[in-house]
């Protein structure tokens, strides 16, 4: 009995260690800034990630991610903030691209490849001339567990502002995609509509690049929208999946980091890819299962 009661001691000290580790992500300050960045950066990035799946301009955040480098260096040349510098630096390729494109013959994508590959290598080079404290690796990566509440807090205040201009934008931008002869008819002008949509890739861009960084901001642009448009029948259920699957993947993400002891953002990308992969296996077992 003695023997019997001892064993259940420890197993009860065992349950209970499980349990703290298990809670334990929750209590720890940094790992609590990072599950609400996350949750705040997953609202916008899933909200636009539908349009841009729709319209087809998935990569048209990877390459406005690319040009905002040089943005970054000059902004500490000259002490602004860094989300000051890179989005002057992605409101400029954006115009630039658009100025070329209207005068010449080359397709908008022939021009982004030029530009925006240009702006990137401008930024290399900057950066290896100028002599700074900026990590590159914080820069392309993010650095998710270094942030502190200021950077959510100012996270947060673009984040919402990104939101709140992807619902009031988002018929026009409904008609622009499906139905460019209709949005004519309707006085809306396609090319201001198109300059609204790439400064809000640009602010999305921008706000999360202290949390995935440059390089995979791109997966949480293109893999919510995706996933919805794989399972959704309607565009509101494809938004409802799309910030459902952002959100809650990139929680569980930074949760599963701490304990294999990863970086939180590419795990959020291997998250995200895992459940786009488990949705087309799905799709492709049950093809007329939608949501409706």
């Amino acid at each position: 009995m003695l023997h019997g009661s001892r064993f259940l001691d420890w197993l009860e000290t065992l349950h209970l260690e499980v349990i703290l580790s298990a809670f334990e992500p929750f209590s720890l300050p940094f790992m609590q800034q990072a599950f609400v960045i996350v949750v705040i950066i997953s609202i916008p990035t899933s909200l636009l990630s539908c349009f841009l799946v729709l319209k087809g301009w998935s990569l048209m955040g990877d390459a406005i991610a690319h040009a905002i480098l040089p943005g970054i260096i000059i902004a500490y040349i000259t002490k602004i903030p860094y989300s000051v510098g890179a989005f002057c630096a992605a409101v400029f390729c954006t115009l630039a691209t658009g100025f070329v494109k209207e005068n010449s013959r080359l397709k908008e994508d022939t021009v982004m490849g030029i530009v925006f590959s240009g702006m990137f290598a401008a930024g290399l080079i900057l950066m290896v001339k100028v002599e700074s404290n900026i990590h590159l690796d914080h820069i392309l990566f993010g650095d998710i567990l270094g942030l502190d509440w200021n950077d959510v807090k100012e996270t947060g205040l673009l984040s919402i502002l990104i939101s709140i201009l992807i619902l009031i934008k988002s018929r026009d931008f409904l008609v622009f995609i499906f139905d460019k002869d209709h949005s004519h008819s309707l006085g809306i002008s396609l090319p201001i509509l198109q300059l609204w949509l790439l400064v809000l890739i640009s602010l999305t861009v921008v706000s999360s690049l202290k949390v995935v960084g440059m390089i995979l901001v791109i997966a949480m642009l293109i893999a919510p929208g995706a996933i919805g448009f794989l399972l959704a029948r309607s565009f509101k259920n494809m938004i409802l999946l799309a910030l459902s699957v952002s959100t809650i993947s990139s929680v569980l993400a930074v949760y599963l980091s701490f304990f294999i002891d990863s970086a939180p953002a590419p795990t959020i990308i291997m998250v995200l890819m895992t459940v786009f992969i488990s949705s087309f296996l799905y799709k492709q077992m049950n093809p007329k299962i939608l949501v409706k």
